[in-house]
């Protein structure tokens, strides 16, 4: 694991590299609005994914890496993923976009300009809670790419059953809420869950080639 700062027009990134031995895919992860790369999945991936040759880059957003509390616009977010992608496309391999929340927001906005391969998209929020008016589903839409989404069974900003229909895949981690926890009394462990959203990206970037 090494780690560079990178320099953007929204201030300065951070990417922490989680290599593959032959890597064939770098899987590229942003965070979302409320946290940052520790979040359960990003960490999870990152110690799966290098085993089978995709090699994990965790993106920190200038604001993160600044100290800031709150994320900016999401123009802004876009900028500071334009300005990280250079670096995350020198390895070589073809570059999976991907992140969480808000950052997956980012990875379907942007797909198709950067030139990535796939995007993935970790517990996309499809409306503000409370808000399904307010659809963001055009974002995902319009990705562009082949796309995974990997959605909590009652995620508040989003629950599977209200994604619209679409080319894309979508994985669901039942009983799982926004950041996949899933209470003690479900079937479902905390472990199994997590391995689930390991299992289905290994098993969708395989299909990637």
């Amino acid at each position: 694991m090494t780690s560079e700062t990178v320099g953007t027009d929204a201030g300065d990134a951070r990417v922490t590299w989680h290599p593959a031995k032959r890597p064939r895919l770098v899987l590229a992860l942003g965070h979302g609005a409320g946290g940052g790369v520790g979040a359960r999945d990003l960490q999870a991936l990152a110690a799966v994914l290098p085993e089978h040759g995709v090699t994990v880059a965790l993106v920190e957003q200038p604001w993160r890496v600044a100290g800031r509390k709150v994320a900016p616009a999401p123009k802004t977010l876009d900028v500071g993923w334009r300005g990280v992608w250079p670096a995350l496309a020198a390895p070589g391999p073809p570059v999976i976009s991907g992140g969480r929340s808000a950052g997956a927001r980012v990875a379907c906005r942007t797909a198709v300009e950067l030139g990535a391969h796939a995007v993935l998209a970790l517990s996309f929020p499809l409306h503000p809670p409370g808000r399904p008016e307010k659809s963001r589903a055009a974002e995902l839409l319009g990705s562009g790419v082949p796309t995974l989404v990997v959605q909590g069974g009652n995620d508040p900003f989003g629950k599977p059953e209200e994604f619209p229909e679409g080319t894309y895949e979508l994985v669901e981690v039942a009983h799982g809420d926004h950041g996949f926890a899933v209470p003690k009394r479900a079937e479902l462990t905390q472990d199994r869950a997590v391995t689930l959203i390991t299992d289905a990206v290994v098993r969708w970037s395989g299909s990637l080639g």
